[in-house]
């Protein structure tokens, strides 16, 4: 008993290629190939280049920087390198030592530290020494004065 069977389709129809480059013969997905999750952070864009950093730290190489933390701490240092997590290397570093009796206000006390590695997951604000100087808030000028006046 033979059988014929009409094709409706060729091989290559159902050949995917992957990132490594092996065929793959299952159908191709429907959305893009990103499946359930969504996925795609950026990876295999089909040849789009990299996304540059927002940061522009390469300027900063070499130079006095101050760095804030999410905890609240505050180091300045000499900025000798970074990578693309924002993880910092800071040489003659000290830390902004806080107020005893008010720990969100930084004093002008500081700890040298040395060289130290900043994680970058714990990096809020980085700016350059030079040419900075701090100025008072301007939403608490107005929030004391109807204080006063109330």
């Amino acid at each position: 008993l033979k059988l014929k069977l009409k094709q409706t389709s060729t091989s290559e129809d159902n050949v995917t290629m992957s990132s490594a480059g092996r065929g793959d013969t299952r159908p191709p997905k429907s959305g893009g190939g990103r499946g359930r999750g969504g996925g795609g952070r950026g990876r295999g864009s089909g040849g789009a280049s990299k996304k540059e950093s927002i940061l522009e730290l390469a300027k900063l190489v070499d130079s006095n920087v101050r760095v804030k933390c999410l905890g609240g701490r505050e180091l300045r240092g000499a900025l000798r390198g970074y990578d693309e997590l924002v993880n910092l290397v800071l040489d003659d570093c000290e830390e902004f030592l806080r107020d005893p009796d008010d720990p969100e206000q930084v004093t002008s006390q500081t700890r040298r530290l040395g060289l130290v590695v900043i994680r970058g997951t714990q990096v809020s604000l980085v700016s350059p020494e030079d040419g900075t100087e701090e100025i008072a808030n301007p939403f608490l000028g107005g929030a004391e004065e109807e204080e006063v006046e109330g």
